[in-house]
């Protein structure tokens, strides 16, 4: 873990307007060191995912800076930040995402797609990809066909296929039982220890044991 990941100063977010407008970020300083684990703790509406949506570049914060391996987001034009954004970091949310009626292998080239890698080498390493979340044998099954951890599973094999700096993961065990979520944080932890910088952002007490640091967020902001 020698290199600084993720480096981010005084990460503030606001919304509404006028008497309305409210804070949802306030001041947030946070650093992660290469191929490591850390767990963003906080009831509902502490901030975890706009402070996720700001690390990962898909929300632009109101003050402050975030840097990811040494890239300033802020200072990238929005086609450099898209580029980024798409070949640096794997996103697992809530709720899977996949196309239902496409396979799970096909489910996870789109990731590859994206990035313009498409035919023969996009298969391989979408299968090899499911084989890392135990998911092989379904490669050709469609999602719709899949159970609620399979199909998280699938999320997780396409977030990470493209071998990716950070890996962001949004409650990704909201949607499951204690058994399939402690699965899928034990494949999560795996792909930390491969190298991968991992966020997770939850509220599952069960995850923490999982991760290398706890980060607690309240009312936006940081606390011991």
């Amino acid at each position: 873990m020698s290199e600084l990941a993720i480096h981010a100063r005084g990460l503030t977010k606001r919304v509404g307007a006028g008497h309305s407008r409210r804070t949802i970020l306030a001041g947030v300083d946070i650093d992660a060191a290469e191929g490591e684990f850390q767990v963003i703790a906080g009831r509902s509406g502490s901030g975890k995912t706009t402070l996720m949506g700001i690390l990962g570049g898909l929300v632009d914060q109101d003050e402050g800076e975030v840097a990811i391996f040494g890239r300033r987001l802020d200072h990238l034009d929005p086609a450099g930040r898209r580029a980024f954004i798409c070949e640096s970091i794997g996103w697992v949310f809530q709720a899977s995402g996949l196309l239902p009626d496409m396979t799970a292998e096909e489910n996870v080239a789109l990731a590859l797609n994206m990035t313009g890698l498409y035919g023969e080498e996009a298969d391989r390493r979408s299968r090899q990809a499911l084989g890392w979340v135990d998911l092989g044998n379904r490669a050709h099954h469609r999602a719709r066909e899949l159970s609620g951890g399979e199909q998280q599973r699938v999320a997780l094999a396409r977030a990470i296929v493209k071998e990716p700096l950070l890996l962001l993961a949004d409650e990704p065990t909201s949607q499951l039982d204690t058994e399939t979520a402690r699965s899928m944080m034990r494949f999560i932890r795996d792909v930390a220890d491969s190298g991968t910088t991992v966020l997770v952002a939850t509220h599952d007490e069960a995850a923490r044991e999982y991760a290398d640091k706890l980060i607690h967020l309240e009312d936006g902001r940081l606390v011991d």
